[in-house]
């Protein structure tokens, strides 16, 4: 599945370069329309990243998010720093459809194993970005790649799938924002060896070559970002390519 993605800052549609707010590229684009206009050339679902929310939780942008959920075009799947139950809740409210949950997962694994049981596996998505050492380990980053978790992938999904955590999205930072492909290495591997996860794949995805390149991986998702946003193709395009390839 093709899962576009948007970042969104005060209201504005922006891209950052490997997680660093004063990289920001913004975009001429009302949310709203970019939802409409996704729906129209085909995509079920949308991945909203609420970068101000993440900064600071005070200001998530929650009427922005119900007012781009209340389109009903399609659903999505919301965060951005997420730190407690009650943003879980209010984001769950509004009508998105699965929460995704980053660094918490990885600091206080007890408490977000406790969500997925309460509000059920398919509603959390668990993202986590990794930094992959010379040595082949897969490291989690945290706090908007800021810190290495000294966590490992394996180890945290070993944990997760106690409580049958079912969406993975993941993030090979080295690749985000270059348009130079996605570690495809890394989703066959890990689809392979954690086949009850639907993985979504993210980071580096700038060709339609580079869509084609992962549907052997039988990864569940591909996110898109930058790649739509500066029109390396479309949508409807990206679709057919996952379905066709």
């Amino acid at each position: 599945m093709i899962i576009p993605a948007i970042d969104l800052i005060d209201g504005s549609v922006v891209r950052l370069y490997q997680g660093d707010y004063e990289q920001k590229t913004k975009y001429e684009f009302d949310p709203v329309d970019v939802v409409n206009d996704y729906a129209d050339q085909g995509a079920t679902w949308l991945h909203i990243v609420d970068l101000t929310g993440a900064k600071d939780t005070s200001k998530r942008q929650l009427t922005l998010i119900k007012s781009m959920v209340d389109t009903k075009r399609m659903q999505f799947q919301a965060g951005g720093g997420i730190r407690s139950e009650e943003e879980v809740a209010q984001l769950l409210d509004i009508g998105v459809s699965r929460v995704v949950i980053g660094s918490l997962a990885v600091k206080q694994p007890e408490l977000v194993k406790s969500w997925v049981t309460k509000y059920g596996a398919e509603h959390i998505v668990l993202a986590l970005d990794i930094n992959i050492s010379e040595n082949g380990e897969k490291l989690i980053a945290t706090h908007g790649w800021q810190e290495n978790s000294g966590v490992a992938l394996e180890d945290l999904l070993n944990d997760f799938a106690s409580v049958g955590a079912t969406h993975v999205l993941c993030t090979d930072i080295s690749r985000d924002g270059t348009l130079q492909g996605a570690n495809v290495e890394l989703y066959e591997e890990m689809s392979a060896r954690f086949p009850n996860v639907s993985w979504q794949a993210s980071g580096g995805i700038g060709s339609l070559n580079d869509i084609s390149a992962l549907k052997p991986t039988n990864v569940g998702g591909v996110i898109l970002g930058r790649a739509l946003l500066e029109g390396k193709f479309t949508v409807k395009e990206a679709i057919a390519c996952w379905q066709n390839a």
